[in-house]
């Protein structure tokens, strides 16, 4: 606090309140111009202060080599964590993943002996690692780190193998600069199983049968990726249903997000592997849309599994085996279309699963534009 800061303060606690006895209230109003007026400059002082950090911080996470590791180590080991916009472990631990060695980060991250403030910054990197398919088994710290690391953080419940469905996921590029963010693709050609035009105007007599808790973790992808909007529906089906007709149905049932589709309007689905829908959802959990930065990689990953158990019929508080096995017996469906509630100018799709049973469909539908 600057010397101006302080007398200030001491005015109000010394002045203000004879001030007011005496009915001087124009020294008053004066007095609280003169703490806004410093307020305003103090703020601006505040964010120079965090955009300066955060490049300090994303030029030495960035710059591959020991020395620069060792320097941001130390830089954090005296004034971290940051826990500020551009300076938060999640940002730290992608930047550091995508750039550094390793070995390097094996070593001066996870074989430390004396107690820090890191942990939090560990749990993210492991993740971040496995994501780009850096095999733990090589690095004895990072082999050993889901043994030590502390319990109860929403990331333990995550697998500390990298699941085939997994591989290949998609990241941004970054620079010192700026950086451009990861491949996002469309609805493509394969797999297409558009319904024949036009189709029935009749809408399916099934209700939404979502609760709470099941949509919000349906949902736990284009939330954590800050996406413009988003909503789920879940409907349960009176017998089994061949996963042949699931296209012909998704326009007919009760969702805003194809209410007012007419019979011949653009209606697109295909059938897709899990490993597509995965990166569907990483890529909007982790690198987010055009207006955020999105959760990076290791909580991107969390909001996945999330949104996979959701879709995928998992019982709520199921393992991620359990997740895992619901996801890979479902039956997988990416659709977009020309309805009002899709804006179709930045990111939109929706997703469909038919679970194991056939007795189930669930939907997430997303746009990126608000």
């Amino acid at each position: 606090m600057n010397n101006e800061a302080r007398e200030l303060e001491r005015l109000v606690w010394e002045q203000v309140e004879p001030r007011a006895r005496q009915g001087d209230m124009a020294y008053i109003r004066e007095l609280g111009s003169r703490l806004s007026e410093g307020l305003d400059a103090a703020v601006e002082q505040v964010r120079a202060y965090e955009r300066g950090l955060a490049r300090v911080v994303r030029t030495l996470a960035l710059t591959p080599g020991r020395d620069s590791l060792v320097q941001l180590i130390r830089l954090l080991d005296e004034h971290g964590p940051f826990g500020r916009s551009g300076t938060d472990p999640r940002v730290i631990a992608s930047l550091l993943a995508e750039a550094q060695q390793p070995a390097d980060l094996a070593e001066l991250l996870y074989d430390r002996v004396e107690r820090d403030k890191l942990d939090e910054l560990r749990a993210c990197l492991f993740h971040e690692l496995l994501l780009r398919g850096v095999d733990t088994e090589d690095f004895g710290p990072l082999r050993s780190w889901p043994l030590v690391r502390p319990g109860r953080h929403t990331l333990s419940w995550l697998p500390v193998d990298l699941r085939p469905f997994e591989t290949g996921s998609p990241f941004p590029s970054r620079s010192i600069n700026g950086g451009a963010g990861g491949a996002w693709t469309g609805l493509t050609a394969e797999g297409r199983l558009d319904p024949p035009t036009p189709r029935t105007t009749e809408r399916s007599p099934l209700s939404d049968i979502a609760t709470v808790e099941v949509h919000e973790t349906i949902v736990a992808a284009p939330s954590a990726g800050d996406f413009g909007h988003f909503g789920a529906w879940v409907f349960a089906l009176d017998a089994p249903v061949n996963p042949a007709l699931v296209p012909a149905l998704v326009p007919t049932l009760p969702m805003a997000c194809v209410e007012g589709l007419g019979p011949s309007a653009r209606f697109e689905i295909a059938r897709r592997p899990l490993k597509d829908i995965w990166q569907i959802l990483f890529s909007t959990a982790s690198m987010g849309g055009m207006y955020g930065q999105g959760a990076q990689g290791a909580f991107g990953r969390r909001a996945t599994w999330w949104s996979l158990a959701g879709l995928g019929g998992a019982p709520l508080g199921a393992s991620a085996d359990e997740v895992e096995r619901h996801a890979m017996e479902s039956t997988w469906f990416h659709f977009e279309c020309d309805s009002d509630w899709f804006h179709n100018e930045i990111h939109d799709y929706g997703i469909a699963a038919l679970s194991p049973d056939r007795r189930r469909i669930a939907v997430l539908a997303a746009t990126d534009t608000d």
